[in-house]
């Protein structure tokens, strides 16, 4: 079982287990975090996309530590002209262990219902386009006349 989970403006795929490296969270260490943007759950073959997140499942950790990245190095070099800069980056992080995704059952049966309101909206749909075909016929005869 693994979910795809939205946070920090980047998308992660985790399983039950997985340590992950999250940009700064603001949660202290050893605490527990939620994550409810799930955008996608797999369960043993069976694949659930939310639109744009899935509803009802939440994906939990827990908070391992806070550190910073290795250092990269920006330069900045004009030519001819004398210009070079050096500037060092190290960018934060969270550690976090993934404990468990939750999912309820409930869903299963929420779409066959969805689907049977959805029929006789297509019929009325199509009456509602007949009506509207004979009352234009019947206003370009009087505009003839």
């Amino acid at each position: 079982m693994y979910a795809i989970i939205e946070s920090c403006g980047k998308q992660y795929k985790v399983a039950e287990g997985d340590v992950v490296f999250f940009e700064k969270l603001d949660v202290e260490e050893g605490k527990k975090v939620t994550f409810d943007q799930v955008v996608l759950v797999s369960d043993n073959g069976k694949i659930e996309v939310g639109a744009p997140y899935v509803k009802g499942v939440k994906v939990e950790g827990k908070v391992v530590a806070h550190g910073k990245g290795k250092k990269i190095l920006v330069y900045k070099y004009k030519a001819k002209k004398n210009y070079r800069r050096t500037q060092g980056h190290r960018q934060p992080y969270t550690k976090v262990e993934i404990s468990k995704i939750k999912t309820v059952a409930e869903k299963v049966e929420k779409p066959v219902e969805e689907k049977k309101a959805e029929k006789p909206a297509e019929k009325k749909t199509t009456e509602t386009a007949a009506k509207k075909t004979t009352t234009t016929k019947t206003t370009a005869t009087k505009a003839e006349k």
